[in-house]
Parts: C-alpha cells; sequence; structure tokens
C-alpha cells in the first residue's frame, strides 16, 4: 500500500491547489503548506494504524467519529458540527485570513464486512453486526487512510489559517460502503439531505482514493525524497 505520509501530502497539494483554481494562491504558501505536511508524517501514519485497527461499519461509525472529532479540536480555528445526517456524518469549517472561495475535501469512514488476514501490530480483529449477521471488519478499501489524509491537511491548513484565502469546510462522511438495510440511502444522501454543502455554500468539492497500483504522487506534485 502507498504510504500514508505521502497520502497526506497529496491531500494537502489538492486542498491548496483546489483554492489555486478559483484564486491565485501564491508558491510560497503553497511549498509553506507542503514542508508543514512533510512534518507531519508520524502522526499521520499514527492516525491511520489507530483508524485502521479500530474499524466501523456503515452508519456504526461513532467512535471513529469520536476520534476524528477528538483530532480536530486540537487544531485551532474549526467550527466543527457532529452528527451531521443519520449518524456520524462530522463537518469542520475553517475560515482563511484572506478573502477567496469555499473549498470542501472529503473522506470516508466507514469500514467493510471482510476479515482482515495479516501479521501486522495494527491489524483488526473487530466484529459487527450487518444486515443481522455477526461479520469479521476491515478497511479492506483504504477508508482508514483516506481519514488521515484529511487530518493531515486539516492540521496543515489550520496551521497556515491566516494567510489561506478562502473557506475550508472538510467532509467526513458515514456509510460511503452502503446502507446496512437493502435500499436505504448512503451516507452522501442523508448529508446532502442535510445541507453539508451549504451554510457555507461550497464553490468546489474534491475526494481521492487510494490504490496500491497507483503512484504515491503525481508529476505535477514537487518531488520529495523520504526513506521507508
Amino acid at each position: 500500500m502507498t504510504h500514508p505520509f505521502r497520502l497526506g501530502l497529496f491531500a494537502v497539494s489538492c486542498f491548496v491547489s483546489g483554492l489555486a483554481i478559483a484564486q491565485p494562491t501564491t508558491p510560497t504558501l503553497i511549498d509553506q503548506a507542503l514542508q508543514k505536511a512533510d512534518l507531519l508524517e508520524p502522526q499521520i501514519i499514527s492516525w491511520r494504524r489507530h483508524l485502521h485497527q479500530n474499524p466501523e461499519l456503515s452508519f456504526q461509525e461513532h467512535n471513529t467519529a469520536a476520534y476524528i472529532k477528538a483530532a480536530l479540536d486540537t487544531m485551532p480555528g474549526y467550527v466543527i458540527q457532529t452528527g451531521v445526517g443519520q449518524t456520524a456524518g462530522i463537518k469542520a469549517v475553517l475560515t482563511g485570513g484572506q478573502p477567496g472561495p469555499v473549498v470542501a475535501l472529503r473522506a470516508d469512514m466507514d469500514a467493510l464486512p471482510v476479515e482482515e488476514i495479516n501479521d501486522l501490530p495494527f491489524k483488526s480483529t473487530a466484529r459487527g453486526s450487518w444486515q443481522g449477521q455477526d461479520v469479521p471488519i476491515s478497511h479492506a478499501c483504504g477508508h482508514d487512510t483516506h481519514m488521515a489524509m484529511l487530518l493531515g491537511a486539516a492540521q496543515v491548513l489550520s496551521d497556515i489559517r491566516a494567510d489561506l484565502p478562502g473557506t475550508i469546510v472538510l467532509i467526513f462522511q458515514p456509510a460511503e460502503e452502503g446502507n446496512p438495510t437493502p435500499g436505504g440511502p448512503t451516507g452522501a444522501r442523508v448529508m446532502m439531505d442535510a445541507g453539508v454543502m451549504e451554510s457555507p455554500k461550497v464553490d468546489v468539492i474534491m475526494a481521492q482514493h487510494i490504490g496500491a497500483g497507483f503512484p504515491p504522487q503525481g508529476d505535477w506534485l514537487p518531488r520529495r525524497s523520504h526513506a521507508g
């Protein structure tokens, strides 16, 4: 799997570049953000491993949401709303010190009813209920990494908020994999119905997905060297 630190760097790059789409962002600010992302490597790995070891199924992500909320609470500037939609959705808004667009970045939180088979010290041994059956649970689709990436971006953007053009909306979405009740709405629909894209009204939204077959960063990103 691609190193989660480098994915955190990618998330920061996407976010700052998204701001630049609507309003020019100085290279100095982008470089500053990427340098701060470099320093977050141990923390991003720690977040990812905790989330990996403690997965929860769709619309059951209560402990996951509490963990994310606790992390966001340490980052100055965010106005945090929990329970967005049916259960565990989180919306966090950061107002930058300069005028600009409203840019959102979204990560999914739910795991899958899939058994994890490996010997990693942070492997999942969790179990839960899915459609009336007791099942093993794991982050087999990478949502643990998506959340860690977004928390990394959140920390960097908080650190540079005084110079940041525009407003940031972080969206942590439950139930991307589906509703445990067949035919029920997914987390995206319930968050949309709850007005997650309003107040402030989002101008552009981005998400990302890891893939073992993809390079850790595109040619358009600054090249950085890291061991491990």
